[in-house]
């Protein structure tokens, strides 16, 4: 095995090009989630420097809503080639502060360039249209113009992702971002702050600050900050909702999911790769602590005993362990608390009888310096009461229910029955069955026989409990700019 540094660096605010290395909300202890030991003091911003990362970013916006869209285009493309010569270092870092296995890890850099890269050629294609055939024969016509101030805050998974989904769109606009990072995950943030200055991006446009509840409460209430964008769970969204709501503030919110993945009878000859998918998307991939896996598994009673088997042999046979090892499939939860917390979500579903636990079901223990870490092993439950607190809530963990249906109605039914929307899945060989059911999904993306890491170019959210508005496509974009209407009179 090769070894790589693992030792973190040193996480920084980033203030109107200025890098920082104390904030006046104090320090945060990163615990390392393979190890459970402290690797490094995070500086974390106070109400003082959110203050002063807002008024660099609105004196930046004056430059920056000048500077010639091609401009734009042209340092973002420079950003993205940054990310893309720097993966490596993203890669150490995102297995450094989130466990992310470390085979793994590389693709949050090229999701994020993918990202980045998009919006960047959509900066010279903003354009407005002309209103015909009005009342007075005026002349109207419509002009994109970007909000101002925009203040991104991100949660702690796939940090890298979540930047290119929100800093891309919002400059390639013209607007100027204040992001704060979840405190966790904050050497990712860092190195992306730096490489933005190093592109070329003007001092001020993005500014990068670590900070707990002060932090978020201040940018969002800053009368400077005109829209808010946040990736993470209900809770929180509903206390930055709140916040919004006070000041009249827009946000967009991209929040969890419960994700139903229907596989019905004539996906048989497929029931491995279906079987590996719906592991690998579940319990596997970042310890299941992803918004849009497919988290519960809908199977025809024609299939259902097979498929049961198949997703317990592969689950069973997962590789927890070492994020560094190139073998790990499984690495470790965020955390200690989110440990116990799936814990105690599985435990309940066990007392309440919700359904029939066939693998895992406990954290796992490992030698060595691995002995503190938070790991859990990947559980999988089989004929679950579909109304039952495991099916109906988000876990974020290594979980997985599976359902039995018997007919398509049914099967809509059922998917349809959580408060989530944000993504589907359908494995079928029957084209009408599956636009049909495609239409029926109360979701916001499905994935129909097969699935890819969320694409630049589509439109991404939810509905319900997985928030509102959008990332991806051109409606991201719009996210972003408000039209203006400027009417000549003949």
């Amino acid at each position: 095995m090769t070894t790589v540094d693992r030792t973190p660096i040193q996480a920084k605010l980033i203030i109107g090009g200025e890098e920082l290395t104390v904030g006046s909300g104090g320090t945060f202890t990163h615990i390392n989630p393979a190890t459970g030991k402290a690797q490094a003091e995070v500086p974390l911003a106070g109400a003082k420097e959110t203050n002063q990362a807002v008024a660099c970013a609105k004196e930046a916006f004056e430059v920056w809503r000048k500077t010639s869209p091609t401009q734009r285009r042209d340092l973002l493309n420079k950003l993205a080639d940054l990310i893309v010569e720097n993966a490596d270092e993203f890669q150490r870092l995102s297995t450094i502060e989130g466990g992310t296995p470390y085979s793994m890890a590389v693709a949050g850099a090229m999701i994020g360039e993918e990202w980045t890269r998009y919006y960047a050629g959509w900066a010279d294609k903003l354009d407005g249209q002309v209103v015909s055939h009005t009342p007075g024969d005026e002349l109207i016509y419509t002009v994109p113009e970007p909000y101002g101030v925009i203040g991104i805050i991100i949660t702690w998974n796939g940090p890298l992702i979540s930047l290119g989904m929100k800093v891309a769109p919002a400059l390639a606009a013209g607007n100027t971002v204040v992001i704060k990072p979840a405190e966790q995950t904050p050497f990712v943030a860092t190195l992306f702050g730096q490489l933005a200055k190093q592109a070329g991006i003007p001092d001020g446009v993005i500014n990068i600050l670590p900070g707990a509840v002060e932090s978020a409460q201040t940018l969002i209430a800053h009368k400077d900050v005109k829209k808010v964008t946040f990736t993470g769970g209900p809770i929180t969204a509903r206390k930055i909702l709140a916040q919004c709501a006070e000041h009249l503030k827009p946000a967009v919110l991209e929040l969890g999911g419960k994700s139903a993945n229907i596989v019905f009878d004539d996906d048989a000859p497929n029931m491995m790769e279906t079987a590996q998918h719906a592991v690998g998307m579940s319990v596997s991939l970042l310890a299941g602590q992803g918004c849009e896996f497919p988290t519960r598994l809908l199977v025809q009673e024609g299939i259902y005993d097979q498929m049961v088997e198949a997703v317990t042999t592969i689950a069973s046979h997962l590789k927890i362990g070492d994020p560094w090892d190139p073998k790990t499939t499984v690495g470790p939860l965020i955390n200690a608390d989110a440990v116990t917390r799936v814990q105690g979500m599985i435990d309940r579903a066990i007392e309440s009888n919700a359904g029939r636990l066939i693998a895992g079901g406990q954290p796992v223990e490992l030698d060595g310096e691995l002995a503190g870490g938070s790991y859990m092993a990947p559980t999988v439950f089989a004929d679950v009461d579909p109304q039952s607190d495991i099916a109906q809530h988000e876990v974020f963990g290594p979980v997985l229910v599976i359902h039995k249906f018997k007919t398509e109605e049914e099967a809509i039914e059922i998917a349809n029955s959580t408060e989530y929307g944000l993504g589907g899945y359908i494995r079928t060989q029957d084209v009408k069955r599956a636009h049909r059911v495609a239409a029926a999904l109360q979701t916001g993306f499905v994935h129909i026989n097969g699935s890819r890491n969320i694409p630049a170019c589509a439109p991404f959210g939810g509905l319900g409990l997985s928030g509102y508005g959008k990332e991806g496509g051109r409606p991201g974009l719009d996210e972003f700019v408000f039209l203006k209407s400027v009417s000549l009179a003949p």
